[in-house]
């Protein structure tokens, strides 16, 4: 199944590996560095025009990070990915 991201981004649930709120998340060092190095890496995804909310962390069959920067908050992902059939 699919996990809609906003502005017609979707990515494969079994490749998720964390859906983060990129406020809290954002204030460690540790996060800083991961989403710098993804950024260097050109392993991110902008899924948002607007103020983004959460992002998350995808790992492609080739074992490769992508990170999804996303509009949605970190619950109505999640409510969402529950609603999925497995």
């Amino acid at each position: 199944m699919f996990l809609h991201l906003g502005n017609n981004y979707l990515v494969n649930t079994k490749d998720i590996i964390g859906i983060f709120d990129i406020e809290n998340t954002s204030v460690s060092a540790n996060t800083k560095e991961f989403l710098n190095f993804a950024a260097k890496n050109r392993r991110v995804v902008n899924c948002t025009y607007e103020m983004p909310k959460s992002f998350v962390v995808c790992l492609d069959k080739d074992f490769t990070e992508t990170v999804y920067i996303s509009q949605m908050s970190c619950a109505t992902l999640l409510k969402r990915s529950k609603r999925m059939p497995e």
